[in-house]
């Protein structure tokens, strides 16, 4: 019923998840249920032939009946086929693939990216597409940079034409419960089943696992009192993130973190930043460049340093979940038939709520952060890739510290989650196409204010693919045709290739 999944490979192992159904009453989040003994297999076959793995584990209510097993002992580099067995069922059969060994020379890693899946606003074709991808052996792994689900209540957060599906529960989620049974109404999609049984997962969190512009101390989206605790439901959107994703972090409401680093051969050291856990409340611009103002938090940060410091690989990849690159938006002038509704969809890419002609949300409103990390990615001297997600649209940005070229930024656009065509339908009443002229007149005027986007589209939904060389990236950006049509076609739109020597190619 929730399908299977894989996450966080390194060399000898991948950790595998299920979820077992134990009576018909033991809903998600509902916390009834017997303990139950669940045996998982580890084979390089299809068909089961040949098992190099197994083991039993328990699935009970504590854990809303989810189990994560790590089946060390594996081959690197390698495909393997996993199942589990509980109650007399079998479950679906995954295909998962470790990590390359640390010191091989390797000669590419491909990236599935995704982010933003709104479940109201719209299908999740694009997972059906990043599926046939991992099918097909084109991807290694998916990278997901955060809203694996939202917390919005019906009609929160709705597409274009209103809530294609509605959530479950009803309400805006706050308590265990509702996020254990919010986890489970998505892991019921056939198109995000797809794509968890093809490839294995590393995951990390954004704002919408929990709420909307979520800080340390509390969030947007969320009334102190009136909504609870904002530590309980904090620790409650955690919990269900643990239980009921194939992650190999541990949670940091019970001391750990979710900041970690997976090797992939001596090409790519992947590390996946925590950039809501630890940051400080939204500012005003004046406060932008304060050095008392932090993304990462002290000991998030030592530690990335030390990881930078110390790695041999060719490429530092890091899984960034809000924008790196600087955005700078002014307003367009009146004498433009279409600069009322293209001057409210800047507001909207720029946070409206702040009234301000920058993303406070994201890097730009950590600027002293910002600039420290790029001076130690530029004193390593290794190639450099920012993989992002959150803006709901699609980004190739070069990254600068001053005026030296530093990397890259693949920003990947959403599952499903509303975009610019969508905002302006939802805010005039009229039905707005993709591609249409105020999000064009849009676009124009963010590349010509930012030189250095080098590739940007406000409408299109879908994912993005990596594919990492040791002299260049090449940026996939693949497009669902209609997100409010079941089962929509996916096509490749846009390619750019980026390299440190000459920039983007093409």
């Amino acid at each position: 019923m929730h399908g299977v999944a894989s996450g966080d490979p390194i060399p000898d192992s991948v950790v595998l998840w299920t979820r077992v159904t134990v009576s018909e009453e033991a809903t998600p989040g509902s916390g009834v249920g017997k303990d139950v003994q669940v045996k998982w297999e580890v084979s390089t076959t299809q068909d089961f032939s040949t098992i190099v793995g197994s083991g039993d584990v328990v699935a009970s209510a504590a854990s809303d009946h989810t189990v994560h097993v790590d089946p060390h002992g594996l081959e690197p580099d390698t495909v393997y086929y996993y199942r589990f067995h509980a109650l007399e069922q079998t479950s679906a059969i995954g295909r998962t693939k470790t990590a390359p060994d640390y010191a091989a020379e390797n000669s590419q890693v491909n990236f599935g990216v995704a982010s933003c899946a709104n479940w109201e606003s719209g299908y999740f074709s694009a997972y059906r597409g990043l599926a046939a991808q991992a099918q097909a052996g084109e991807i290694d792994a998916v990278v997901f940079l955060g809203d694996y689900i939202y917390e919005y209540e019906n009609g929160g957060y709705a597409g274009k034409s209103g809530v294609a599906r509605p959530h479950w529960p009803a309400h805006e989620i706050l308590t265990l419960q509702d996020y254990r049974t919010r986890h489970g109404r998505y892991k019921q999609d056939t198109y995000l089943q797809e794509v968890h049984l093809a490839a294995p997962w590393i995951v990390i969190w954004d704002d919408h696992e929990t709420a909307d512009n979520s800080w340390r101390d509390g969030a947007g989206n969320h009334t102190e009192g009136a909504e609870g605790s904002w530590v309980d439901r904090k620790n409650a959107a955690m919990q269900a993130y643990f239980e009921w994703l194939p992650v190999r972090a541990s949670n940091p409401s019970q001391g750990g973190h979710l900041y970690r680093s997976l090797r992939f051969g001596s090409l790519v050291e992947l590390t996946m930043l925590d950039l809501r856990t630890y940051r400080d409340a939204e500012t005003t611009q004046a406060y932008f460049n304060s050095p008392d103002r932090t993304m990462l938090g002290s000991e998030q940060f030592e530690w990335l340093r030390g990881q930078i410091r110390t790695s041999q690989a060719t490429w530092n990849v890091l899984g960034n979940s809000v924008m790196m690159a600087p955005l700078k938006l002014g307003t367009i002038p009146e004498t433009s038939s279409q600069a009322s509704s293209a001057n409210e969809a800047i507001g909207w890419i720029s946070e409206r709520s702040t009234g301000i002609a920058l993303n406070s949300d994201q890097w730009d409103g950590y600027a002293n952060d910002r600039r420290i990390l790029l001076q130690e990615l530029k004193d390593k001297g290794s190639n450099v890739l920012f993989l992002t997600g959150d803006i709901h649209s699609e980004w190739a940005n070069e990254i600068y510290l001053g005026d030296e070229r530093i990397g890259a930024e693949l920003v990947g656009t959403s599952i499903s989650a509303p975009n610019v065509d969508e905002i302006i339908t939802s805010n005039t009443g009229q039905y707005v196409p993709e591609n249409n002229e105020v999000t064009l007149l849009v676009e124009d005027v963010v590349r010509g204010q930012n030189p250095w986007v080098k590739h940007l589209d406000f409408d299109a939904h879908g994912f993005a693919v990596a594919r990492i060389r040791p002299d260049q990236v090449s940026m996939e950006y693949y497009r669902v045709s209609d997100v409010e049509v079941d089962n929509a076609p996916v096509h490749l739109a846009v390619t750019k290739q980026w390299s440190p020597q000459a920039g983007f190619v093409q």
